[in-house]
C-alpha cells in the first residue's frame, strides 16, 4: 500500500516550493495583498493579538482593563481607517470587550474575513441573443 507524501515529507518544509492552498508561502500570501494599506491593516491586527496574548495578565479583565480598551478603540479606528467599515469590525469590538476573548485572534480574524477575495473563474460568460438555453435538470 503506498505511503501518501504530504508536502513537508516532499519539500522538507512547508516554505520552500511554489504551492497553492493552505501550504502556499507566506511571501506568497503578501504578494497577493496587493495595496500596503492592507499589508500594513494585517500587520496591526496580528500585533494587537500577539500583544494581547503575550501580556496576557494586563489584558484578561476583558472591558474592564484600560489598556484593553484602549488598545482596541486604537486598533479600530486604525483597521477602519485602512480599509474602510466593515460590519466584521463590531462584532469582533464586542468580543474584545468580553474577558478571556482576547486570548483569541479576533482582530486577525476580522481582517482575514475583509480582505479575503472570492477566487473567479475570470470574465462572465456573455451569451449570444437568441432563444434561452434549456433549463438544468
Amino acid at each position: 500500500m503506498p505511503v501518501p507524501t504530504s508536502p513537508i515529507a516532499t519539500n522538507g518544509c512547508i516554505l520552500k516550493g511554489k504551492q497553492e492552498g493552505p501550504n502556499m508561502r507566506i511571501r506568497d500570501f503578501w504578494k497577493h495583498l496587493k495595496t500596503p494599506e492592507l499589508r500594513l491593516a494585517w500587520v496591526i491586527a496580528m500585533a494587537a493579538d500577539a500583544l494581547q496574548i503575550a501580556v496576557m495578565p494586563m489584558f484578561v479583565a476583558g472591558g474592564i482593563s484600560p489598556a484593553d480598551t484602549v488598545l482596541d478603540v486604537v486598533v479600530a479606528a486604525l483597521l477602519i481607517r485602512l480599509l474602510g467599515w466593515h460590519w466584521a469590525f463590531l462584532p469582533t469590538f464586542a468580543a474584545e470587550l468580553l474577558p478571556g476573548f482576547d486570548l483569541f485572534p479576533t482582530w486577525t480574524a476580522a481582517v482575514f474575513f475583509v480582505t479575503r477575495r472570492e477566487v473567479s473563474s475570470g470574465e462572465p460568460e456573455i451569451l449570444p441573443p437568441g432563444p434561452a438555453p434549456a433549463a438544468r435538470r
